[in-house]
């Protein structure tokens, strides 16, 4: 029988995971998936900075130094960017790096004697986030990752519903955005803060790393199984709570991490709909390039049989509206199958092959 510790574990994994899928919707839709990266390590010395400021990991303020450390991390890129010397890949590789690292040195030179270490930094304690609990009046009320978890998930579900539809056009058309007075600039900035809170809403829970890939995972995923906005956003948040619940079964059953495990079942179900998705899988369209190709040699062989044959009939396959180079593969294909001559007319073979489609 699983145990309420178990229980309140699993619970605490499904909020974070449906927590970062939400804006990772939004990042994977805009291409800057790899700002989550950027933000989540970026943030780091804002938490420390925060931490000395106010002397708690449990304060409320710790969400503005980390909204703060990470908006100065895309406005650093951005005008690095606007330099024209550097592109958004290696903006980001240069920025991130130099904020986390000095948080790194900080918490090394000025936070040893407090429970703000490198391996929480990196791997998280989703284990003893149960333990680490919110008391009033002497009586606990839940732990404080349950609470700010949940309060985070509340705002961003509340972004997301009020602004679903400026933030899909500045997406997908921000000039018509602007035109429109949605001001897309704002709303990429504005994303970017509620992604710097969900980072450190789940920074002491699963770490800096697996952040990233309860972000980017679960909206890769969705991206890959349906077309329309409002459904990737729920795919993604069934596809999130999944790989929660197979990686703490896994990490339970073989002793592991349990955040390595669940970001190991989001790249598991990732590479599953790459293979399997209905319409953009490697196997649909491995199936669908096959169907084309049988569909490419029955068209031409048909415009032979109609042009009875004729010498020039081959040059006049084109005329299908295909380029020179598909006629071409499509007829090699032919005359390797010995359908048609290589003078580009049918074979009784090919002939036999018509009068069987009919």
């Amino acid at each position: 029988m699983i145990s309420a510790l178990s229980i309140h574990i699993i619970v605490l994994a499904c909020l974070v995971s449906v927590m970062c899928a939400i804006p990772g919707v939004f990042l994977v839709l805009r291409s800057v998936a790899m700002m989550s990266d950027a933000i989540s390590h970026a943030i780091l010395p804002g938490i420390v900075l925060m931490f000395f400021i106010v002397g708690s990991l449990e304060s409320p303020l710790l969400l503005v130094g980390a909204a703060i450390a990470g908006m100065l991390t895309v406005v650093l890129t951005e005008f690095l960017m606007n330099t024209k010397q550097l592109k958004k890949d290696a903006a980001i590789g240069l920025v991130f790096p130099f904020f986390f690292s000095v948080g790194v040195i900080l918490i090394s030179l000025y936070a040893r004697t407090v429970h703000l270490d490198v391996d929480m930094v990196l791997l998280g304690e989703l284990v003893f986030a149960p333990f680490n609990t919110i008391q009033i009046a002497g009586v606990s009320v839940g732990s404080y990752a349950f609470w700010s978890t949940s309060i985070i998930i509340l705002i961003n579900g509340i972004m997301t519903w009020l602004f679903f539809k400026e933030i899909t056009l500045s997406i997908f058309d921000a000039s018509f955005s602007m035109l429109a007075g949605f001001m897309p600039q704002l709303l990429y900035y504005g994303l970017m803060v509620t992604t710097s809170m969900t980072a450190v809403a789940a920074f002491n829970v699963v770490g800096s790393f697996v952040v990233v890939a309860l972000m980017i995972a679960p909206a890769a995923t969705a991206s890959l199984l349906t077309h329309s906005v409002k459904n990737q956003i729920k795919v993604s948040l069934i596809i999130a709570v999944l790989a929660a619940i197979n990686g703490y079964t896994v990490a339970a059953l073989y002793d592991v991490s349990i955040t390595g495990c669940i970001a190991v079942c989001n790249g598991v179900l990732f590479l599953l709909a790459l293979l399997c998705a209905p319409h953009k899988g490697i196997i649909a369209r491995v199936i669908g390039h096959r169907y084309a190709i049988k569909n490419a040699e029955q068209s031409i062989l048909l415009w032979l049989y109609a042009k009875h044959s004729s010498s020039n009939s081959f040059s006049s396959a084109q005329k299908l509206g295909w380029t020179e180079s598909h006629v071409q593969r499509v007829t090699k294909a032919l005359i390797a199958q010995q359908l048609i001559t290589h003078d580009g007319r049918l074979t009784a073979q090919g002939a036999e092959y018509l009068s069987q489609l009919h």
